[in-house]
């Protein structure tokens, strides 16, 4: 738990909103135009200028308040000293394969590290005017209204959500067996294309479990708090503490944590997958 008082957190969390709102202006000032797209030097990892223009505004608005702070953002890079006690983490467009088809499953990410602990997080989709807000100890909310967490406690029941890495293409260590074995043991998996979203999803209870590989802290930390305070649950695979840098993540209502955990290390794989 952070040693902050409530009232600093809460200010924090805000600075966190107006960063969010300034970033997506730009998100939606450009939805349904024609953008320049080009790929980060991997296949289907594309960037667009939107990209770097809600980064801007989102940096902005955080320098103003806190220029002491260090930022880790997914286009800027670090700015700051790595060991500064406050870290923010931006992604200014998570999903930007959907947003360039004008499919409104995208979002920017605003999320705050202090002292080591995930402290903050606000994930904003301006395009269906969905903002999801959490901070420690205060709760979580989707546009002001407290959330929570689904109580879905078996497979059978479930609906889930994951995604599938830039270089699935060139491994085998590409998700597509997870995919395809959950799928028969669940109501079904959806792959939505951003990960701060589906972080949310789960946190709202619209869906009950994600997991996914291949991820940077940017595309996660604000969708972390914001499931943590709905009364989620976060780790590694095989239900070991999570490491935000690890770029594997389960996270769940809780309730099916374990049996979604054995289900991924019990995963069938290649040749020996069966649905029997």
């Amino acid at each position: 738990m952070s040693n902050l008082p409530t009232e600093q957190i809460s200010k924090l969390l805000d600075i966190a909103i107006l960063a969010a709102r300034a970033g997506g202006v730009v998100l939606d000032s450009y939805w349904g135009k024609q953008l320049k797209i080009r790929e980060k030097g991997r296949a289907g990892d594309l960037i667009t200028e939107v990209d770097q223009k809600a980064e801007e505004e989102i940096l902005k608005v955080i320098k103003r308040h806190y220029p002491d702070h260090a930022i880790l953002a997914e286009e800027s890079g670090i700015m700051g000293t790595p060991d500064n006690q406050y870290l923010w983490v931006i992604d200014p467009l998570d999903g930007t394969t959907n947003y360039a088809h004008s499919y409104p499953q995208a979002a920017l990410s605003v999320g705050l590290i202090v002292s080591g602990i995930p402290t903050v997080g606000v994930v904003y989709n301006p395009m269906l005017k969905e903002l999801w807000s959490a901070a420690q100890g205060l709760g979580a909310t989707l546009n002001n209204i407290p959330i929570q967490v689904s109580t879905t406690d078996k497979l059978g029941n479930s609906l889930l959500v994951t995604g599938f890495a830039y270089d699935r293409r060139e491994t085998e260590d590409n998700n597509y067996s997870e995919f395809c074995y959950l799928t028969h043991l669940t109501q079904g998996v959806r792959r939505g294309g951003s990960a701060s979203l589906d972080l949310c999803h789960v946190a709202t209870g619209r869906l009950d479990g994600y997991w996914e590989r291949g991820l940077k802290p940017w595309d996660l930390l604000g969708g972390i708090v914001i499931l943590k305070e709905a009364g989620g649950k976060i780790s590694a695979y095989d239900g070991s503490e999570f490491d935000l840098y690890s770029g594997r993540i389960l996270a769940t209502n809780g309730y099916l944590h374990s049996a979604l955990s054995q289900a991924l290390l019990n995963t069938p794989h290649g040749a020996d997958l069966s649905f029997k």
